[in-house]
């Protein structure tokens, strides 16, 4: 059933402004509980969820890169002696680019690891301090340096709209970036999440984020930039080389299956939404109090499930195509999309359509959560 395993790792040695993600700072973390804990938790998930082997294994966080390599190589044997590996499998995980970590590049490769994604962020020190990294700018080359050195697959992310970012700016910053020669570069506008400190300091006024307007030209200027190096755009922020794509994602994104452990983990399997505890302790409860860190396991309505394939299958530039999706959800064509909001926006020239599959075309790629309102038929349960 899980074609992809995601291993959530929740620890970070500070926490970014700009972070809604489950991450926690802690002094100290013993290593032997953890490990206990999220094999316990991977063989309460596979008693369910089993069946096909591995396509992929994500290490996300939180600071994966700061799990001992000993701990990613007992996961990884585990994973594979419960569900098997694809013969290629895609084994990624999440890394800072501090000189520290990347110190343990080598041994995560030993251990497995094929494919590394860095949160470089920013190439400027003066950004990298305003978004709350540890590192600058020369310790992130040479983590990069060194990631390319060590791994198969490299990919790194990029934050861009900050205030102050002008055309001519973010244009000289991605042109730097694409010139590493990664197969696979993570470009995400700054977006204000409630409950950061940036969310605080924009209530505070304190921050003034980019207009709309603006952001969008720089949206724009990173499309055409991407494109032309030869790494276009496959999903509205995740840009690669053809072949190079997150396989990984592309499970999310394609609405398949995938176990989701460690805290905060979500996962989808057989029309089950499960999520784990979020709070590291609460996490290590369950699993002494229950077996797994299970917080809520919900079956999902056949019309909600249509609507996240809808919802996450239009973010992806090769769309979805609605006749496998009614068959798979038995509901008809006209249950899942509004027919007459398509018909507009295709004359609009914001989707397209070929044949039976449907698609976000480039000048509505910016306003993508705006097309979706509308083109989602009323009739499916959006979560």
């Amino acid at each position: 059933m899980a074609r992809a395993l995601y291993i959530h790792w929740p620890f970070c040695a500070k926490k970014c402004p700009y972070c809604d993600f489950n991450s926690h700072v802690r002094d100290s973390v013993d290593v032997a509980p953890w490990q206990a804990a999220l094999i316990a938790d991977m063989r309460a998930e596979a008693a369910v969820a089993g069946g096909e082997s591995l396509a992929s294994v994500f290490f996300g966080g939180g600071t994966p890169s700061l799990m001992p390599p000993a701990l990613v190589a007992a996961l990884l044997a585990e994973a594979e002696r419960l569900w098997g590996f694809d013969p290629a499998i895609e084994i990624t995980l999440e890394a800072n680019p501090s000189s520290v970590e990347a110190a343990n590049f080598a041994a995560l490769a030993g251990a497995g690891v094929n494919r590394v994604s860095l949160g470089v962020q920013s190439l400027d020190d003066a950004e990298l301090r305003f978004l709350g990294r540890l590192h600058g700018a020369g310790e992130a080359l040479a983590a990069l340096d060194t990631a390319q050195r060590h791994f198969a697959r490299v990919s790194f992310d990029m934050i861009y709209a900050l205030p102050g970012h002008t055309p001519a700016l973010w244009e000289e910053r991605l042109a730097r970036a694409l010139g590493f020669g990664t197969g696979h570069l993570s470009l995400y506008q700054l977006t204000i999440e409630p409950g950061t400190r940036f969310a605080s300091d924009v209530r505070r006024g304190r921050l003034v984020p980019l207009d709309d307007d603006a952001a969008a030209e720089l949206f724009d200027i990173t499309q055409s930039l991407t494109g032309a190096a030869g790494l276009p755009a496959y999903e509205t922020s995740n840009h690669a080389r053809p072949g190079e794509e997150s396989r990984h994602n592309l499970v999310y994104w394609r609405y398949q299956d995938y176990a989701g452990i460690g805290p905060g983990a979500h996962g989808r399997r057989g029309g089950m939404a499960t999520v784990r505890h979020r709070k590291p302790e609460n996490y290590l409860a369950a699993l002494a109090r229950q077996g797994d860190g299970i917080a809520e396991a919900r079956a999902l309505a056949v019309a909600e499930q249509a609507a996240e394939a809808l919802l996450m299958g239009l973010r992806l530039t090769e769309g979805v195509d609605l006749a496998a999706l009614s068959e798979r959800f038995g509901l008809p064509v006209a249950g899942l999309v509004d027919e007459s909001a398509l018909a507009r926006l295709a004359g609009l020239g914001m989707m397209w359509t070929q044949g039976t599959r449907i698609g976000v075309a480039p000048p509505g790629r910016g306003v993508l959560d705006a097309l979706l309102a509308e083109l989602v038929a009323d009739t499916l349960v959006v979560a």
